[in-house]
């Protein structure tokens, strides 16, 4: 279970997440929506503790970490919180000067102090998983955009996380090349990896979520199962953006 309470995140002066409060059972996959702006990313940010909240708290299965405190004093039990993630970014973010082989096996190797051999099993066993086992000597250079985005899927699942977050993770694609992703993530929802997924594709939404928050100006305007919010929504706000960006 991954649960976040009370959550409030601020930048400067601005209230960027207010209060809110999230829950994820295990095998679940929750998309987050609204516009840009609604706290989406900084939302997802804040599991993985790449952003610290001001206050709340977030528990990841056994771990949990109160906010409210200097974030020095919690380093090591948020290392334990950061080690249950694994985080797939828009821009994929792969290393530029390691093959793919390579990049998925770095951090098994540097932060979990896997031995090489072991590490490389499980790397190639996960770009199989998502069709890139063929492509495993390469630079990440001379591959599409979605080839390089399901390697960085497979870094992200190499140390077996607790839940996968997806910092929209299809926006940076064509939508040829975005339909690549999809199938990986759809794949997995189907195996009960546990995820928490930013998007503005409201299509990757509704076919892969059970559960779907729309957020606006910080705050959760409505949330639910993701084919009530998409087809019979209680919130005004929900519906007219629902529908904008649906097309209908």
């Amino acid at each position: 279970m991954i649960r976040l309470q009370q959550i409030d995140k601020y930048f400067g002066d601005s209230h960027v997440l207010k209060g809110v409060d999230l829950t994820l059972t295990e095998g679940s996959v929750t998309a987050l929506i609204g516009p840009s702006g609604s706290g989406k990313s900084t939302l997802l940010r804040c599991v993985n503790l790449l952003e610290w909240p001001q206050s709340g708290s977030l528990q990841i299965g056994e771990e949990s970490l109160t906010f409210g405190t200097d974030p020095k004093q919690q380093r090591q039990a948020a290392q334990r919180l950061r080690r249950l993630t694994g985080m797939v970014f828009q821009n994929f973010q792969l290393f530029p000067h390691l093959t793919v082989v390579a990049n998925v096996m770095e951090g098994l190797i540097t932060v979990l102090k896997w031995d090489k051999e072991r590490a490389h099993a499980r790397a190639m066993e996960l770009l199989s998983k998502v069709g890139m086992a063929h492509k495993a000597e390469v630079w990440p250079a001379t591959l599409s955009g979605g080839q390089q985005q399901r390697v960085a899927i497979a870094r992200a699942l190499a140390p077996s996380p607790k839940v996968l977050l997806c910092d929209e993770p299809t926006s940076a694609l064509d939508p040829e090349l975005a339909v690549e992703v999809v199938d990986v993530l759809k794949q997995l929802a189907k195996e009960g990896t546990t995820m928490l997924m930013a998007t503005h594709d409201l299509k990757l939404a509704a076919s892969t979520a059970h559960q779907v928050v729309f957020l606006e100006h910080g705050s959760i305007v409505e949330s639910g199962e993701a084919r009530q919010v998409f087809t019979q929504p209680r919130h005004p706000r929900t519906r007219d953006y629902v529908s904008t960006l649906a097309g209908e």
